[in-house]
């Protein structure tokens, strides 16, 4: 008797099509592949709903569909040249998904044609194809396996509150007004360095509101949701719980569903609102902790970057400014320029021409940044106004990542580091002298000034600023800049 064949020659030389193998094929890999890039961006049953609908089930159904349509061996060629188009046209959209978030009719217009080529002329090798996509699969689950253990062992106690701040009792009760420039470089930065800008006319604009500004205020992170997930934490994370550039794990979360600075508010019964420009705080779909939003989850798409719909925050924020009059109101606003340099290498245009387009943006943010103000100031002359950017432009490196390299240049750190700070305090206020340093510590200094209590500002964090580095130094995070303010580079994990 001779051996009996593998598993595999079984699979691929049997004329059986075996649609439920070949149909899984499709997805899996590419399903897996988007979750192990992009798991804190999707780690919701929701979310598992949708991909196994979309990824596996739409293929399962038309598998079927095919082979109980085209039964019977005369339909044999034909069932399996459709099986090996539909196989092809998943598998690379999907990826195409994956990759962009979206269709693109370029990249569509590749697929189709490579899957009718590949019917036409591959039809036969379907099942070695199908072979190789779950082999892919297999492989990226190992990948898969780790960031799924990391969402399961990830602890919050990093934002546990070492004294009553969350409790504490506001004597004064302004509305507060926190808007957000992305990539607003700090305005001691802006006339030196690599930013050469002269952005004065601005600033005595601000002036002339009345604005206080803090130009050596600094970030303590270096990306929209690292450095607000600290800011709102009032805590330090150190890039707990992944090595990704930009998401880390439940940072969405930390941010719009449930912190110290909301519990705070919400002890003072104020009305908190998030306001953006484009929904990205909102793309894994966190529970919504803010009381009102210009953004309905009703709205957003399951497969998303979070950038693709932009939408103006002004008419929102006027409505929103005449609703509950009695009520103190909190609103945090993100506006979304001047923005930052290209992220990677592949997108960037060079040192001289990301300068340019950040220089372009800061014009343009500007521009809404006074339209705010002045309908603020017009409307609510007594509110504690914030402006408050995230990080800096990057402005001097060819492109954001660079800064994953060792660097001792001073202007690159805080290029990357340096943010805007400018507060219109009400009158009254602040009672005592306030040296805002970095945004990690910004909001317990202003409810210490709210709540009359000068025994929180014991527990400030310090006011170093960090970053993740893998290249020219061994993997880990970075004090760049030390709370003096001074250019360090120490590894603190």
């Amino acid at each position: 008797m001779g051996s009996r064949p593998s598993l595999f020659k079984r699979f691929v030389t049997n004329p059986t099509q075996y649609p439920t193998l070949i149909a899984l094929a499709t997805g899996l890999y590419p399903v897996l592949f988007y979750y192990t890039r992009n798991f804190p961006l999707i780690n919701t049953w929701k979310h598992l709903g949708f991909f196994m609908v979309l990824f596996l089930g739409v293929p399962l159904v038309l598998f079927w569909a095919v082979r109980l349509t085209l039964r019977g061996e005369a339909n044999a060629k034909r069932r399996l040249q459709l099986a090996t188009l539909l196989n092809l046209g998943f598998f690379l959209n999907f990826i195409q998904l994956c990759l962009y978030a979206r269709l693109q009719w370029w990249f569509t217009l590749m697929v189709v044609v490579i899957a009718v080529l590949g019917a036409v002329f591959l039809f036969f090798m379907l099942k070695r194809i199908v072979v190789f996509q779950w082999l892919l699969a297999l492989v990226t689950l190992f990948w898969l396996i780790p960031v799924v253990q990391s969402q399961l062992t990830y602890s919050d106690t990093w934002t546990e509150q070492p004294d009553d701040i969350e409790r504490a009792n506001f004597v004064h009760r302004p509305n507060i007004y926190v808007i957000q420039p992305d990539g607003y470089v700090g305005f001691a930065e802006m006339p030196k360095g690599y930013y050469q800008n002269d952005n004065s006319e601005f600033e005595s604009f601000l002036a002339q509101q009345g604005f206080t500004s803090y130009p050596e205020f600094r970030s303590n992170y270096s990306t929209t949701l690292t450095s607000n997930s600290s800011l709102f934490s009032m805590k330090h994370h150190y890039y707990n719980n992944g090595f990704n550039f930009s998401e880390r794990m439940n940072t969405r979360e930390v941010i719009i569903s449930d912190n110290a600075v909301l519990r705070a508010l919400q002890h003072n019964n104020y009305k908190t609102h998030f306001l953006a420009e484009w929904p990205y705080m909102l793309a894994s779909l966190p529970e919504m902790g803010f009381d009102a939003s210009n953004f309905d989850y009703g709205e957003l798409p399951y497969l998303t970057t979070g950038i693709d719909e932009i939408r103006e925050v002004g008419p929102y924020l006027e409505r929103f400014m005449k609703e509950d009059t009695l009520q103190p109101k909190f609103y945090f606003i993100e506006l979304f320029l001047p923005g930052h340099i290209a992220t990677t290498a592949q997108e960037s245009t060079g040192v001289a021409s990301e300068r340019e387009w950040w220089i372009n943006n800061l014009r343009e943010v500007n521009d809404k940044l006074r339209s705010l103000l002045t309908h603020i100031e017009a409307n609510d002359p007594e509110a504690l106004v914030v402006l408050l950017s995230d990080h800096g432009g990057y402005v001097g490196m060819e492109f954001m990542r660079e800064l994953r390299t060792k660097t001792n240049d001073r202007d690159k750190v805080f290029s990357a580091f340096s943010a805007m700070l400018a507060v219109k305090w009400p009158e009254r206020l602040p009672e005592t002298e306030v040296e805002f340093k970095s945004g990690v510590n910004f909001f317990r200094i202003l409810f210490s000034q709210l709540a009359q209590e000068p025994s929180y500002l014991d527990h400030l964090e310090d006011d170093g600023s960090y970053h993740l580095v893998d290249r020219n130094a061994p993997k880990g995070v970075y004090r760049y800049i030390d709370g003096a303010g001074q250019v360090v580079f120490e590894r603190v994990k």
